[in-house]
């Protein structure tokens, strides 16, 4: 219920945007910023959020999260300006920042490794069924109420929630928590709110445009220096050397790229240029959500079969042809394809989400799960932020540009001309007021309402072939870069320390150590013994006794992938990767 609130208000968001830009008179930049000032206090709290939870416990630490974002949604729902409205949402990112780290180290730590895989496909199920619910109960509400029904309806769905966490989570915490790292926190809200308000406020002529980039990207160099000296980083830097985390976290952070800023103007597409309701958009939303919610539970056994590489490339190569369909949308595409092409899409995502928060969560101890998932998701979220801030940017300079050019020379005054050119809805506003004020005729205001049509069209395309894009440059990290096999790793905070001797030498290693299959059943998981584990079992006989580095590179295990079957390295505790006085266990 915790994470359904998160996700479906962001769902509800979207459908709303019209009617929030027509009620409040906001420019297309500032209907940006209200989802961008979520976004970005949602991606820099994510950690902060994760460590309280170890350190405080998590249960506590999610239902603190959720009475702010329902404080701070009562705020949004009543807000007058669209200033307003963005300092809202930015304080709702607080709160919900609390919620998706949390509840995902919640599933590492209560579910044994054999149910892991089957909880985050519920999980990844919960995500797809709140797009499926948002979208329809924003439309209905925006039929009978006013706009800020689509926040307030977060307080009761909130109060249900806590309720149900107070009757069946239990309270768990990291014994060794981490430190917080407020300068880490300072460079990363600093860095990433420069990057993007210089790319979001893009004028691309504009030297300054370019220096806010500069800045911006100069104080996230430094935060990245920073995390890797200190000893209680923000985001750990050594897991991203573990590739069964790094390269699918890669993957799905393009995937939300492209899904966050391509499809934000799709209900442009349906509630202006198609001229539907609020509630027949968000029920041409229901397919994508369909899509998803098939899928990603039945990843899990898809993985099992066929591996983890063919699943989620299956689902990058089913999301890049939904992309593509959307790049093909015209003013008279039949409703079966604007039905077909979502649902193609959400099927991939499916394909693509489950599995690879499956590997990265694989990759992270449970004594570590609140870092180790705020660390993926605010990943994750930054390339949504970004793919928003650029995507929006390119179609708005688009539009505007060919808006300009339409309207040169027309009878229509200037201040009036630079509103419609801001975006489809305010060119869409002008025309009904031109015509409603008789100041234009119906064929005058129609003319206008063309022209929009004309510009936005291929806007829109660019922003589905950018998402396209975004999408197989992700498939190409997964054909090249993910590992066959999934691997775990107990990995320490602030690098390397001591060597520590394999005891027993080769053969502790051959038994269960580095380099060798760990657990039984499953695809290349049986014995440990079969390709890269045989190579390097021959290789580690040969060579006398060893010392391994106790870094996030020297202790991987690789795992079956069996849903059955899976193995974790939570049995080997996290300062040392082969127990106190003998080799890992099995």
């Amino acid at each position: 219920m915790s994470l359904l609130v998160v996700v479906l208000d962001n769902t509800v968001l979207n459908v709303a945007l019209k009617t929030i830009q027509q009620d409040l008179g906001a420019t297309q930049s500032q209907l940006i910023w209200a989802i961008n000032s979520y976004s970005l206090v949602f991606a820099a709290l994510l950690f902060t959020w994760g460590v309280l939870g170890d350190r405080y416990g998590r249960r506590k630490i999610l239902i603190i999260g959720l009475i702010l974002f329902a404080a701070a949604s009562l705020l949004s729902a009543f807000a007058q300006s669209p200033e307003q409205l963005i300092v809202a949402r930015a304080l709702m990112g607080i709160g919900g920042a609390s919620v998706l780290p949390v509840t995902l180290s919640i599933i590492t730590v209560i579910f044994p490794p054999e149910e892991r895989g089957r909880a985050i496909g519920i999980w990844a199920a919960a995500v797809g069924g709140a797009v499926a619910l948002g979208p329809l109960l924003g439309g209905f509400l925006l039929e009978h109420f006013w706009w800020g029904s689509v926040f307030l309806i977060n307080v009761p769905i909130i109060a249900i929630g806590i309720l149900g966490i107070l009757r069946n989570v239990p309270e768990s915490r990291n014994p060794h928590p981490g430190r917080l790292d407020p300068l880490g926190l300072v460079l990363s809200v600093v860095g990433l709110l420069a990057l993007v308000y210089g790319i979001q406020e893009a004028g691309w002529s504009d030297p300054v445009t370019y220096a806010w980039i500069l800045f911006g990207v100069v104080v996230l160099a430094g935060f990245l220096f920073w995390e890797s000296r200190t000893d209680h980083p923000s985001m750990d830097l050594s897991l991203f050397s573990i590739r069964s985390f790094s390269v699918p976290l890669s993957a799905t952070s393009l995937t939300f790229a492209a899904l966050s800023g391509s499809l934000i103007f799709l209900a442009f597409y349906y509630q202006v240029v198609r001229g539907w309701s609020p509630l027949q958009s968000g029920a041409l939303t229901v397919p994508f959500a369909i899509g998803q919610l098939l899928a990603a539970p039945r990843s899990g056994k898809m993985v099992a079969r066929f591996g983890a590489r063919r699943v989620i490339s299956f689902g990058l190569v089913m999301a890049s042809l939904g992309m593509f369909g959307f790049s093909q949308l015209t003013l008279t595409t039949p409703v079966w394809a604007l039905i077909l092409i979502p649902f193609v899409f959400g099927f991939g995502m499916g394909n693509v989400i489950a599995p690879s928060t499956t590997r990265m969560t694989l990759a992270t101890p449970p004594q570590r799960s609140g870092s180790g998932s705020a660390v993926q998701n605010t990943v994750r979220q930054v390339g949504a932020t970004l793919g928003v801030a650029v995507i929006s940017s390119v179609v708005a300079t688009q539009y505007s540009g060919a808006m300009s050019r339409g309207l040169e020379g027309s009878p229509l005054p200037s201040d009036l001309q630079g509103i419609a050119s801001d975006s489809v809805g305010a060119t869409y506003e002008v025309a009904d007021q031109l015509q409603a004020s008789g100041q234009a005729t119906a064929a005058q205001a129609e003319t206008l309402r063309a022209a929009a049509d004309a510009a936005f069209l291929p806007a829109f395309h660019t922003a589905a072939y950018m998402g396209l894009g975004l999408l197989l440059t992700a498939l190409v990290i997964i054909l090249i870069w993910l590992p066959k096999q999934a691997e775990a790793v107990a990995w320490k905070a602030g690098g390397t320390s001591a060597p520590v001797p394999v005891p027993g030498g080769p053969a502790a290693v051959g038994a269960g150590g580095a380099g060798a299959a760990v657990g039984a059943g499953g695809p290349g998981g049986a014995g440990g013994t079969d390709g890269a584990g045989a190579a390097a079992q021959a290789e580690l006989s040969a060579s006398g006794p060893l010392e391994v580095e106790v870094d996030a590179a020297h202790q991987v295990h690789v795992v079956a992938e069996d849903p059955e079957h899976l193995s974790h390295v939570e049995e080997a505790p996290l300062e040392h990767p082969f127990g106190e006085g003998g080799p890992a266990r099995r």
